[in-house]
C-alpha cells in the first residue's frame, strides 16, 4: 500500500532554515509527482511546491519562491523540502502529497513552528 512519511520538522527561528523529508513506499516513486502542501491553523490546505518525475520543480506558493526548494532523490524513494529565510507565517502542518490514478495520497504531516 502506498505509503508517505515525513520528518524533519520542528521548531526554527525567524531567518532560520530547516530541511524536510518524505520516504515513500507501495508504489513507483520515479514515476510519479511528489508534492509538499501545508496547513496553517484556521486554513486551508495550500499547494507550496511540486517536482516532477525528472526534478523540475514547481513552486505554486509565491510566498515561498526563493525561500523553499523542493527536490528528490529517486534512489532513496524521498522527496525533500529546503525551506530557508524561514518567517512566523511559514508556521503549518506540511504534507507530503501523491496523486496515483486520480487518487491523493497523504502522510500524516509533520509540523513546523517558526517562532522566537
Amino acid at each position: 500500500q502506498v505509503q508517505l512519511v515525513e520528518s524533519g520538522g520542528g521548531l526554527a527561528q525567524p531567518g532560520g532554515s530547516l530541511r524536510l523529508s518524505c520516504a515513500a513506499s507501495g508504489f513507483s516513486f520515479s514515476r510519479y509527482y511528489m508534492s509538499w502542501y501545508r496547513q496553517a491553523p484556521w486554513k486551508e490546505r495550500e499547494l507550496v511546491a511540486t517536482i516532477t518525475t525528472t526534478g523540475g520543480s514547481i513552486n505554486a506558493a509565491d510566498s515561498v519562491k526563493g525561500r523553499f526548494t523542493i527536490s528528490r532523490d529517486n534512489a532513496k524513494n524521498t522527496v525533500y523540502l529546503q525551506m530557508n529565510s524561514l518567517k512566523p507565517e511559514d508556521t503549518a502542518v506540511y504534507y507530503c502529497n501523491t496523486r496515483l490514478s486520480f487518487h491523493d495520497y497523504w502522510g500524516q504531516g509533520t509540523q513546523v513552528t517558526v517562532s522566537s
